[in-house]
C-alpha cells in the first residue's frame, strides 16, 4: 500500500471515529431528556431541558458535518494520478506534506506529518491547478510543490 492511500485510511477511521462519538452522545443527550422529562422540578427542569435540547442541536450539526465530510471523502478517486493538484491529491511541498480532502488537520503516517486541508481552505483553493515547481504564497509563506500524488 503506498502513502497516499494509508493517508486516505487513516482520514477516513479518523472521520468514522468522530461519527461513532458523535452518535453515542447524540444518543447519551436523548436519554438524558427522556430522563428529564420525568422529573417534576419546575424552572429547573425547563432550564435543563432547554439546555438538552441545544445540546442536542449543536451536536447534531456536527454530527451532520462529519457525515458530509464522510461522503466528500468516499468521492475521491485515490487510485487518480494526475499532473495538477486536485482534491484526493497528495501534495509533497518545501514546508510538508499535504492531503487535499476535508478539514482533519494534522496527523502522522508512517511517521510523516501529514496536513489534511479542505479545497475550499484557502491553501486548498490556491493549490488546486498548480503543478510540480509551482509555487503559491500564503500568509507570507511560499510553497514549493516537490511531489504531486
Amino acid at each position: 500500500m503506498n502513502l497516499k492511500e494509508e493517508v486516505y485510511k487513516h482520514c477516513l477511521a479518523i472521520i468514522n471515529n468522530k461519527i461513532s462519538l458523535l452518535q453515542l452522545t447524540l444518543n447519551d443527550l436523548r436519554n438524558s431528556a427522556a430522563n428529564e422529562t420525568k422529573s417534576t422540578a419546575g424552572d429547573k427542569h425547563e432550564t435543563a431541558l432547554a439546555m438538552l435540547q441545544i445540546e442536542q442541536e449543536n451536536t447534531g450539526r456536527q454530527l451532520q458535518e462529519a457525515l458530509q465530510q464522510k461522503l466528500h471523502l468516499e468521492r475521491i478517486q485515490i487510485e487518480l494520478k494526475t499532473t495538477n493538484v486536485v482534491n484526493g491529491s497528495l501534495v509533497k511541498t518545501d514546508k510538508g506534506v499535504l492531503f487535499i480532502c476535508c478539514a482533519i488537520g494534522r496527523f502522522s503516517v508512517n511517521e510523516i506529518s501529514i496536513i489534511a486541508i479542505s479545497p475550499q481552505s484557502p491553501l486548498g483553493s490556491k493549490l488546486l491547478g498548480l503543478q510540480v515547481n509551482n509555487t503559491v504564497e500564503m500568509n507570507k509563506i511560499i510553497y514549493t510543490i516537490e511531489e504531486i500524488n
